[in-house]
């Protein structure tokens, strides 16, 4: 059993937590366990977009990894290097989502137990494929960060090695592999946008493309729920006082030290966004590309759409993070589509 340590943010950890950030060779070390377990997403450059902003957008086809979202990367890099120790009584984490998705899709892997605590109100169709690939999903709590104290707590008194969602070098590693993929293919890149919830995503395409490249890399993150920019911004790891978006995917009260010191150290720009903005972006990149993609995929939409004088003619790359969208609020966004 071990017991929770001090921590330099709101959240819990423990003593196998790491808090050295990763670093571009830790990625570079990361896509071999990646690339065995995972296709390479496809990098599509997008006719609509590239004639409504007069530049070369594309999009990284995250949605098409088997969980649907990106998240699974890092996922995988974790699980596969999970001490021994804990492959009997297995892992926790908390989760709206993706990042549980991506946690039991990687034990179903490499044989390892796997328990996930959501929100009492979590995304059905995200709760099934959590429970698909074996997991075991406990409820608990109004909120993300409701389910997450709730784990922590049950990881000190089982014994569970707890995934953090941000709080794990490896992890953000391995979801970094995204921004090598986009390096290789399309090396000459002026901006690339993705959305921030706990700032995994952000932070590998920080380490990858801003690194390896001379793009712009611009996080985006809604104004109703605006942690982790505060904590960019404002040099300081306080939860906000806002919660609000639909967007699963980004609802996070409180901001995470080791994506938030990348981020602080290597994040070009960051941007909020109105929830309105992001539900257009739902709705066009269905009717323009027929994609069904998340709130957090369609924040980066939002997002450029605040620069687009700054990107005509230029090279710009977004993600499609995810498309574990829930499909009564789907019907409900792409139905209000003759409101805009």
């Amino acid at each position: 059993m071990y017991e929770p340590v001090d921590s330099p943010d709101e959240t819990t950890l423990f003593p196998y937590h790491d808090r050295t950030p990763p670093t571009t060779a830790d990625v570079i070390r990361a896509r071999r366990v990646v690339e065995e377990q995972l296709p390479q997403t496809p990098l599509i450059r997008s006719e609509a977009l590239s004639a409504e902003f007069d530049a070369d957008v594309y999009l990284k086809r995250e949605d098409t990894l088997p969980t649907g979202a990106f998240k699974v990367r890092g996922g995988v890099r974790l699980i596969s290097q999970l001490a021994p120790e804990f492959h009997d009584p297995g892992v926790i984490a908390a989760s709206t989502g993706n990042h549980g998705q991506s946690i039991a899709y990687a034990g179903r892997v490499f044989d390892v137990p796997v328990t996930i605590v959501v929100p009492e109100d979590a995304n059905t169709s995200k709760v099934r494929a959590m429970e698909r690939y074996g997991a075991t999903v406990v409820f608990h709590g109004r909120t993300f960060d409701d389910a997450r104290e709730h784990a922590e707590t049950m990881a000190t008194e089982q014994g569970y090695r707890y995934v953090h969602s941000a709080n794990e070098p490896s992890l953000v590693a391995g979801v970094g592999t995204a921004g090598l993929e986009i390096v290789e293919t399309l090396p000459d890149i002026d901006y690339l946008f993705c959305p921030v919830g706990g700032g995994s995503s952000a932070a590998g395409y920080c380490l990858t493309v801003g690194a390896l490249s001379d793009a712009t890399v611009v996080g985006v993150q809604s104004e109703a729920a605006p942690a982790m920019y505060r904590a960019w911004k404002e040099g300081h790891l306080q939860p906000a006082e806002r919660m609000e978006t639909f967007a699963e995917g980004i609802a996070t009260r409180v901001p995470f030290y080791l994506t938030t010191s990348v981020l602080r150290d290597q994040l070009d720009e960051f941007q909020l966004v109105s929830e309105s903005a992001i539900e257009r972006g739902i709705r066009e990149l269905f009717f323009e590309e027929t994609i069904v993609a998340e709130g957090a995929s369609a924040t980066s939409l939002a997002g450029m759409g605040q620069l687009q004088e700054e990107l005509r003619g230029k090279t710009v790359v977004f993600p499609i993070s995810g498309r574990n969208l829930a499909p009564e609020r789907f019907q409900r966004i792409v139905g209000t589509a003759s409101s805009d």
